[in-house]
């Protein structure tokens, strides 16, 4: 089953995140805090969404059968200056490893695949890294295709720190 997210859901999330940067090996990165993740998700002004893919308490439930995360997607609205239209970028998809083969993964895909169309969104996009065949292999599949000719780059720490110091201290953009 895909639901959304609630607050309740949140330090589950935290913990998966962990584990999604532990595969992903870099574990030492992920320090977002479960006040941080809720304020993310359900502050007053929101800057992401999380999917739960929940189990029926066969694979990853407690002894008695209850349902419990076994995945989840996070995504944020992005826009397109070409096609005039939002999309979604999904920041992460996590299944967790006793959970992978049941279907969770292409669930939580086609739920954010389904929010696209029933808002008139025309793209939905996310990275994934060069050394993960095994979801190369799973997004290849469902007719997903690379945009080999594009490269993501990323400031962060000094670097952006130094570029953002050049700004007008006056200018307010928003």
């Amino acid at each position: 089953m895909i639901r959304a997210a609630t607050s309740a859901d949140v330090p589950a999330l935290h913990v998966m995140i962990r584990e999604l940067a532990a595969y992903e090996r870099s574990v030492e990165d992920a320090r977002a805090t479960e006040e941080q993740l809720h304020e993310a998700f359900f502050g007053e002004h929101p800057a992401a969404f999380a999917l739960i893919a929940e189990s029926d308490g066969s694979v990853g439930g407690d002894a008695h059968g209850a349902a419990e995360p076994v995945g989840f997607a996070i995504w944020f609205r992005n826009f397109s200056t070409w096609t005039g239209t939002h999309g979604v970028w999904l920041e992460d998809l996590y299944v967790r490893p006793e959970a992978r083969g049941g279907g969770y993964g292409k669930a939580l895909l086609a739920t954010l695949a389904r929010i696209c169309t029933d808002r008139g969104y025309q793209r939905f996009e996310w990275s994934v890294l060069d050394w993960n065949t095994p979801s190369i292999g799973f997004y290849k599949s469902l007719g997903a295709e690379p945009m080999d000719e594009w490269t993501t780059y990323r400031l962060s720490g000094e670097p952006l720190r130094t570029l953002a110091a050049l700004a007008q201290s006056d200018e307010n953009p928003n």
